[in-house]
């Protein structure tokens, strides 16, 4: 690469940075951007100014500035990094994610928050870790070892995931306090299993993470080449090789001794709204246009975050949530005390119906028997499935439709990592797209890495389903064979969500 593209990256970052200090120094006072040393619990009231710095965050010209940065930065490091150790970053990335899983486990992010800005030493780390287990009925006694710890949180450290203050002490950070769950120690020793209750998920996507998804995705290449890379799978999916079960996910989550992991699960899928940011799926789709008390079914719902983040915008609306018996049978407890009033004035409710099978009526509070909603919402639902069954999903969905019901589905169109020169050709409703990167732009068309996470999410779900994220054209090519049009597709600001509308045809 001549040295003029490595500038070319170097400028496209310093003009980035300079629409940054544009809006935060536009604010009255101006302020400053979050810095990464400094750590923000969500769980805490900050000043004004701290949660305005921490809004601006997701203002759209400071979200777009800030993937330029992320993607010229991966784009310099992999120009001018040496490609060995890229490699071995790489091939031991998991690692990274095991201590991670490690961190959240032994709850880490809560013994530092308690402890201060001052930090913790990894002796003391120790022994908060040790009291903790000692509370855990049938755990085994450990001699935890100090160096050990230190050595863990040091490689963290490394990737900005902790900050050792002086040697041997260490402090969260910005982002280790995003995983932190909120929880006091002392109510971990008590309740450790009520961790994640009443809390955003993030700890609960963590743990997940780290346990069953990182513990399959090890066996990902040897079920590939063993009948993975067919169109349907020969050979079951990588949950076979790693737990030994036939099942698919969701069936093995809901089986005896599993309790604990369903419950996690439905913690974990409320911390992935963090995927998008709120106002996209608020505004994702025309909401205000519907009349008063239509029913937006919202199936493979989960506990309802989804819907619990539209109810409260668009108070109008009644949402029914629909997943299998044993979700739904979690879902109010998993929310403790909070949003009662939803729940209680049936604003949102929660109806066990397997969207494999054919659509049945149900009963909304206040409105009666619903058997043509206004609309179908699949957040995350597609994703989940290989074409061949989201067929039959979009097929049942078609049929328990009216003529006026709409399907939004709620998933990532995965751009090429090359110029689309047929994008302008294909669609009308901004579903395919040429490029994310202005013309002429030193990036990758697609964001490299500040678009990774969709790929990344892509790969997670064909390990677990034998299931993908779609390019525009897959998904227009599965709904129309399923009885749907796609009439519209709103982008989500900052990532590669889609907000996709489709009609009955």
């Amino acid at each position: 690469m001549p040295i003029s593209d490595l500038r070319a990256l170097h400028a496209v970052i310093g003009q980035a940075i300079d629409e940054i200090e544009k809006v935060y120094q536009s604010q009255s006072p101006p302020l400053e951007y979050p810095a990464l040393d400094v750590p923000y619990y969500v769980s805490q009231k900050h000043t004004p100014e701290v949660d305005k710095a921490e809004e601006l965050k997701l203002d759209p010209a400071v979200f777009s500035a800030a993937n330029q940065i992320v993607a010229a930065c991966g784009q310099l490091t992999a120009t001018v990094h040496k490609p060995f150790f890229q490699l071995v970053e790489v091939m031991n990335a998991p690692n990274i994610t095991a201590l991670l899983h490690f961190v959240e486990q032994n709850h880490i992010p809560e013994i530092l928050r308690e402890a201060g800005p001052a930090g913790l030493s990894t002796k003391d780390i120790a022994t908060k870790v040790t009291e903790i287990r000692a509370t855990i009925p049938g755990s085994t006694p450990v001699d935890i070892d100090p160096a050990k710890i230190g050595h863990i949180l040091r490689i963290l450290a490394t990737y900005h995931w902790v900050r050792e203050v002086t040697p041997d002490v260490f402090t969260n950070n910005r982002l280790t306090s995003f995983i932190d769950s909120g929880k006091a120690v002392e109510q971990l020793k008590i309740a450790p299993q009520k961790k994640y209750d009443e809390t955003d998920g993030v700890a609960a996507f963590v743990g997940m993470s780290g346990d069953e998804v990182f513990k399959l995705m090890s066996r990902l290449s040897e079920w590939l080449v063993n009948g993975g890379l067919t169109t349907n799978a020969t050979n079951g999916l990588p949950l076979k090789l790693t737990f030994g079960t036939p099942l698919k996910y969701y069936e093995w989550l809901e089986e005896p001794g599993n309790e604990w992991r369903l419950t996690r699960f439905g913690h974990a899928m409320n911390g992935t709204r963090y995927w998008e940011v709120a106002e996209n799926i608020i505004h994702g789709f025309p909401w205000e246009e519907l009349p008063k008390d239509s029913v937006v079914v919202d199936i493979g719902g989960g506990i309802g975050s989804v819907s619990v983040i539209l109810s409260q915008a668009y108070p109008h609306l009644r949402f029914a949530v629909e997943d299998r018996a044993p979700v739904v049978a979690i879902a109010r407890e998993a929310w403790g005390s909070k949003h009662a009033e939803l729940f209680d004035s049936g604003r949102v409710s929660f109806h066990a119906q397997d969207f494999l099978e054919e659509h049945q009526p149900f009963e909304v509070p206040g409105v009666g028997t619903v058997s043509e909603p206004s609309v179908f919402l699949a957040r995350a639902v597609a994703h989940n499935w290989p074409d061949k069954d989201v067929k039959v999903i979009l097929s049942i969905l078609r049929r328990a439709a009216g003529p006026h019901t709409k399907l939004l589905l709620v998933d990532n169109l995965l751009p090429y990592a090359c110029v689309d020169d047929k994008a302008d050709l294909d669609s009308s409703s901004q579903g395919a797209v040429r490029s994310l990167v202005p013309e002429g732009s030193p990036l990758l068309p697609n964001l490299g890495k500040a678009s990774a996470n969709g790929y990344i999410l892509d790969i997670s779900m064909l390990g677990l389903f034998d299931a993908k994220e779609r390019t525009y054209r897959e998904m227009d090519a599965l709904t129309r064979s399923a009885g749907w049009k796609i009439t519209n597709v709103k982008r989500a600001v900052g990532s590669l969500w889609a907000y996709t509308t489709a009609v009955p045809i």
